[in-house]
């Protein structure tokens, strides 16, 4: 008998239940957490948020969209190897442009740091999720680990990067000192 989707499929479900969830959650966060920052006086560009808060969110949305394909009920793998194909090309698209909004930063000048994590990391993410769907049809067992190595990736990623931002937002870009009570 031949090996279904499902088959390859479902011993991974729990994962990507897992994952998916956890970066929709964090996709949440990060708004409630820009809600809550919006009335502070801030030095960040709109071209800071292209480059550095935006592309967090994408990484979580990315992650969860990865985890919603390969949660769905699959009768071949060709289908979900062909939309994780495409979210993986996307993504590396999508990063040129971030890389180009970055360079391009007059208000912030981003260091070695940042290009790792916010550009080098997840070009490897992207990278991973390409690979992997591509051979999902003809090896899908190692897909599958390589796959999910790219979504854990993101969501590492798009961790690290919040609480980059938010503690940029909250301490780095100030225009004045908070008032001390007396």
């Amino acid at each position: 008998m031949a090996d279904t989707a499902s088959s390859f499929l479902t011993p991974w479900s729990s994962f990507y239940v897992m994952t998916g969830s956890s970066a929709a959650a964090l996709v949440g966060l990060m708004f409630v957490v820009i809600a809550l920052v919006t009335g502070l006086e801030r030095r960040t560009s709109t071209d800071g948020v292209s480059a550095f808060s935006t592309p967090t969110v994408m990484h979580f949305a990315a992650a969860l969209l990865v985890s919603a394909i390969l949660v769905a009920p699959w009768r071949v793998l060709i289908h979900p190897a062909a939309l994780l194909g495409f979210a993986g090309l996307y993504g590396l698209v999508y990063l040129t442009r971030v890389i180009d909004r970055t360079r391009r930063l007059t208000a912030y000048n981003p260091d070695l740091e940042d290009w790792i994590w916010y550009t080098i990391l997840p070009l490897v993410a992207y990278g991973t999720l390409l690979a992997g769907a591509i051979v999902l049809p003809i090896f899908p067992v190692q897909a599958l680990f390589t796959l999910a190595g790219g979504v854990a990736l993101l969501i590492v990623i798009g961790i690290r990067n919040a609480w980059d931002v938010v503690t940029f937002i909250v301490t780095g870009s100030l225009d004045e000192p908070p008032n001390k009570p007396n």
